[in-house]
């Protein structure tokens, strides 16, 4: 299989089609096999991934510090083709809890410079803060990540979890390459306002969550116990009659996947992959299988046909409950 590439909006460099994102490494999915997650990244590069997305915060550092490991271990070719994406800002107590976010400038530049370090790299190639912070203008945070890219620290700006108007003075103050926001059949909210705004600017799309954190890859069931710490505990997309309605679109999916002999993950996936060039799939895949299934989403052409199949198994709208606890998404844009 040959990875096909995609541009990074316009100011940004080319990507591979999909992206890994390396978070469930780490963190916020239970435990992780340390030797298993860099043997995923490590097949990862080999079949020509090469985006890697991560957070400061992820593990507490953890995260970072893994793939550095991961990179220092490949075969120098491959390890020149990884672009690594970080977020930070996101501030946490010893305990785990979250505290906020924090996007003043000499904030920016401390965490770029933790980064750095536990990465083992002397540049970090998109940067952005992981949530808006309230209480710094949006034209500060990222005019330091525009000096960080100045001092040739950071290749490239990019943005999280933001809607139309910030994303506008953001690029009105320097150039954005990319948004990170979460796209998939069920969280389609990007669509009304601010994935118009991202292509009239040329920014492109980074799409996490495309499998709705596993609940519309294919393989998750209801009685399903999870392990102490996964995120999905508290999701609300994850919780009782919300879930069992949410599987059971999963359900339709699954009848429109088999017609076309592939997996409900590949046909979601594809699904993220057919809305546009601009925007690149993050799979979170833990394990070297999960990600095999997933690049088998770049073998997926549907047709006019299957678009408006899936569009009726799974209209917009169509999930039930919010895609983070009431708290989170006090923190989100739209």
């Amino acid at each position: 299989m040959t990875m096909r590439t995609r541009p990074l909006g316009t100011t940004g460099p080319q990507v591979s089609a999909l992206g890994l994102g390396c978070m469930g490494m780490s963190a916020l999915y239970g435990g992780a096999d340390r030797a298993e997650s860099i043997a995923t990244l490590h097949a990862a590069l080999e079949a020509g991934v090469t985006l890697l997305d991560t957070g400061d915060f992820y593990g507490m550092g953890h995260n970072e510090m893994l793939i550095g490991e991961a990179l220092r271990a490949a075969p120098a070719a491959r390890r020149e083709q990884a672009l690594i994406s970080v977020k930070f800002g996101a501030l946490r107590s010893p305990e785990g809890n979250w505290l906020g976010y924090d996007g003043r400038p000499a904030a920016v530049k401390n965490f770029a410079a933790h980064s750095l370090q536990r990465l083992g790299v002397d540049h970090i190639d998109v940067y952005r803060l992981a949530r808006l912070d309230p209480d710094v203008p949006i034209e500060e945070t990222v005019g330091a990540i525009a000096e960080l890219v100045e001092k040739g620290y950071v290749r490239h700006i990019g943005l999280s979890e933001v809607g139309a108007e910030t994303i506008r003075r953001a690029a009105a103050t320097a150039p954005v390459s990319d948004l990170q926001i979460e796209y998939s059949l069920i969280s389609r909210g990007i669509e009304e306002e601010i994935l118009p705004t991202t292509r009239e600017l040329g920014i492109g799309i980074t799409a996490y969550g495309v499998l709705s954190r596993g609940l519309i890859s294919g393989h998750f069931t209801a009685d399903r116990q999870l392990s102490p710490g996964d995120f999905r505990a508290m999701s609300p997309r994850f919780q009782g009659d919300n879930l069992r309605h949410n599987l059971g679109l999963v359900e339709a999916l699954r009848k429109i996947a088999e017609q076309k002999g592939v997996s409900v993950a590949q046909i979601a996936i594809a699904w993220v992959l057919s809305r546009g060039e601009d925007i690149v799939p993050l799979v979170g895949a833990r394990r070297r299988d999960r990600l095999t299934e997933a690049l088998g989403a770049l073998e997926v052409t549907l047709e006019p046909s299957d678009l408006a199949a899936i569009e009726e198994a799974v209209p917009a709208g169509a999930a039930a409950g919010d895609r983070y606890p009431a708290a989170q998404m006090a923190h989100l844009e739209s």
